[in-house]
């Protein structure tokens, strides 16, 4: 029987926001793939570590894991069961066999005691309603000398989507969108603060340093606006006005992402809406001699 203790998050992400989730996949990934490259470098995979993704969703994280560790595996952790679901479909069409997923909570789920060489997450870290008990967890499933690593959000204002977003001000009832605050994808904004989480949870060679990418949020500024708005961070937003508000911070929106149009870019030849996002990349280890 799954084991809960961040309901709250479990009904979310069994409901809407996991099947929106789901269904907007490659949009998710066209927005955060600039981020897998220095997660997975910094996690120091090799070719036979095992593999724990924590809040994986729909799993690219868990099988670019899996493909680096060719003789390992990888192991996907996460609330959601339609984004699961996702997951395992497309790690059949891709043919990653050494990648399994299954649904639980991180805070505590019963993992394996050291079982695994490296803990990674991109942007799953955030949704936890008890951090220490959820990053204890993840220490005691470290075998000694195993790293952690993981992609957060940075402060709301370094990132481009929330500063258009920030631009409807007076349209849409913005309050306290973009806070620090938890569980959420702001909750970890602080360095501080995830310094001490770690360490009070056991962790070692805590570093936390900034990263920044580009990522490609539509094809053009009504496409982009759409997405934003209507499936994506703003959605509870727009749900707050009228049809005549939710037209009107359509409008301004898109003329807001004008700006960012281009009809090409470096990591993509078709042109779009690209923003940078701002992140932390997290870095521990937990303490002891490897066992290998």
């Amino acid at each position: 029987m799954q084991q809960l203790a961040n309901t709250a998050q479990a009904e979310a992400w069994n409901g809407y926001e996991g099947a929106q989730w789901a269904r907007s996949q490659e949009r998710w990934d066209a927005i955060n793939d600039g981020f897998n490259q220095p997660l997975l470098d910094a996690a120091a995979i090799t070719g036979t570590d095992t593999v724990l993704d924590i809040g994986c969703g729909a799993g690219r994280t868990t099988r670019l894991a899996a493909r680096r560790a060719g003789l390992g595996r990888a192991l996907g952790l996460d609330l959601s069961g339609p984004m699961l679901d996702k997951a395992r479909e497309s790690a059949v069409r891709e043919g990653v066999a050494n990648v399994s997923f299954v649904q639980g909570d991180a805070q505590v789920h019963p993992l394996e005691s050291e079982a695994f060489d490296a803990v990674i997450s991109r942007y799953g870290m955030t949704f936890f309603s008890d951090p220490v008990a959820a990053f204890t967890n993840l220490h005691r499933a470290l075998r000694p000398g195993g790293r952690l690593a993981f992609i957060c959000a940075a402060e709301a204002e370094a990132n481009e989507w929330l500063a258009a977003l920030a631009s409807l001000d007076g349209l849409l009832p913005l309050g306290g969108f973009g806070k620090p605050g938890g569980p959420g994808m702001f909750s970890l904004t602080d360095p501080g603060r995830i310094r001490d989480l770690l360490t009070t949870s056991g962790f070692d060679k805590v570093d936390v340093r900034r990263i920044e990418a580009a990522g490609k949020w539509g094809t053009d500024a009504m496409d982009a606006a759409a997405f934003l708005l209507d499936s994506g961070p703003g959605r509870h937003l727009l749900d707050q006005v009228t049809p005549p508000e939710q037209d009107a911070a359509r409008q301004a929106l898109t003329a807001a992402l004008r700006r960012h149009e281009s009809d090409g870019h470096e990591s993509d030849g078709n042109g779009g809406v690209w923003l940078r996002s701002s992140s932390w990349l997290v870095t521990a280890v937990r303490g002891g001699a490897a066992l290998r």
